[in-house]
This record gives C-alpha cells, sequence and structure tokens, in this order.
C-alpha cells in the first residue's frame, strides 16, 4: 500500500513539473521543449504520463526521449525530417514533438470506407514518406491505426490495426528496412474528435506514424553532446 502511495506521490510530482515546464516554455522551439521534457521526467515516466492521458503516439515520442543536449541534438535532427516531410508528403498533417514527429493521414486520405486497400493518392503519399524515412535511418517508426466508434468494438480494432498494417507493408516495400517499424490498432479509444459529429467521427479516423531515434541515433547524440 505504501508503495502505491508513494507511486501516485510520484506520478502526481512529474505531473505538475510537466505543467509548470510547458507553462514557461510557450516561447521555446519544439527541439528545447523536447529536451526539457527529457530531463525533468525522464523517458519511463514520460511513457506513462504519455498513454495515461490516452495518447499513444504521444507517449511514445516522450516515452523514448533521452533529454538534456543530447535531446536538443536529436531534436535539431528532427526538425530538418519534419520540414522535409512537410514539402514532400502534402497530404499528410506534420507535428513535431519533443524529440520526435507525428505524422497523421486521415483514413479518408488512405483508405475507402471500412476498407483496407491503399488508394492511389495514398500510395504516392507514403512513397513520399519512405523515401524521407530512407534519408533518415536511425530512426524508427510507429505506425498507430485509429477508428471512430461507428460498428462493434471489435470491428474496429481489427479494422486499425489490418490499416497500420497496409500502411506499414506499403513502407517496407519502398525500401525502409522492416525491423524499423512496429505497428499498433487502437481502435476507437483514442478519439480526438466528437463522435457525435460527422465532423468529429472524420478526425477519429486516422492513422498515425511517430518517429523517433533509435539506439543508433541516441548514443550519436550523447558522444557529440558529451552528455
Amino acid at each position: 500500500m505504501k508503495t502505491l502511495r508513494l507511486k501516485i506521490a510520484t506520478y502526481s510530482i512529474a505531473l505538475a513539473s510537466l505543467g509548470v515546464i510547458f507553462s514557461g516554455c510557450d516561447s521555446l522551439t519544439k527541439t528545447q521543449k523536447g529536451a526539457a521534457i527529457g530531463a525533468g521526467a525522464g523517458g519511463t515516466l514520460g511513457a506513462f504520463i504519455g498513454k495515461a492521458a490516452g495518447n499513444t503516439a504521444l507517449g511514445a515520442v516522450i516515452g523514448g526521449a533521452v533529454g538534456g543536449t543530447a535531446g536538443a541534438f536529436i531534436g535539431r535532427k528532427m526538425d530538418r525530417q519534419a520540414a522535409e516531410i512537410k514539402q514532400t508528403v502534402p497530404g499528410a498533417t506534420v507535428t513535431r514533438e519533443g524529440e520526435g514527429i507525428i505524422v497523421k493521414f486521415d483514413s479518408g486520405i488512405l483508405f475507402d470506407v471500412d476498407k483496407t486497400a491503399l488508394k492511389s493518392a495514398a500510395q504516392t503519399n507514403l512513397q513520399n514518406l519512405a523515401t524521407s524515412l530512407k534519408n533518415n535511418p536511425q530512426t524508427n517508426i510507429s505506425v498507430i491505426g485509429h477508428t471512430d466508434d461507428t460498428g462493434s468494438d471489435s470491428h474496429n480494432m481489427d479494422l486499425s490495426v489490418r490499416r497500420a498494417q497496409a500502411v506499414k507493408s506499403y513502407i517496407t516495400s519502398n525500401g525502409v528496412e522492416g525491423s524499423r517499424l512496429s505497428t499498433v490498432g487502437k481502435g476507437e479509444g483514442e478519439p480526438i474528435g466528437d463522435n457525435k459529429t460527422v465532423e468529429g467521427r472524420a478526425q477519429n479516423r486516422r492513422v498515425e506514424i511517430v518517429i523517433v531515434a533509435n539506439d543508433a541515433l541516441k548514443q550519436e547524440a550523447k558522444t557529440q553532446s558529451g552528455q
């Protein structure tokens, strides 16, 4: 019981600390915020916070952070790759978070309703994304599928998994090593819009691609920064 109370207290302090970090960081770049997160919370605790907030993509970014000057080194590399993806993949929403990148595709861009076969326009987008991933080999990639709440829980979970796998398969067929990619389906479990509205359901039907540093890049960052 004491151990549980200690854990709860620790997590509460960490969450409060992150709130202080973010409230004082409005003028900082994404890279600088990434360094602050990693230094202030730590990778493992960051993963807990991200998942507890119901955001697997953000949890993956925070959970892989090294923080400090090494985190800033990684962040600069991610800044450059994010700019490249924004320029070459017009069908995606590209967000820099901490030491990673979150690339979001609305499922309507990738798939027909309730289908897992990629549309032709989606294939072009993913080909361009694959080129960027090949240009930046020191990263790991998570592909996360999401749905709205139309249909049964089991159907939505299965659909989200198969769509994530379809995206991974297409990326690997374009020359990205399969060992760099993992997939997960979240079904209807992580909505970002209101499922009671047409617009909200459309927002929830999405695939997120999370790009983070691999172990080799983390080690390079620590060596280069003397951390």
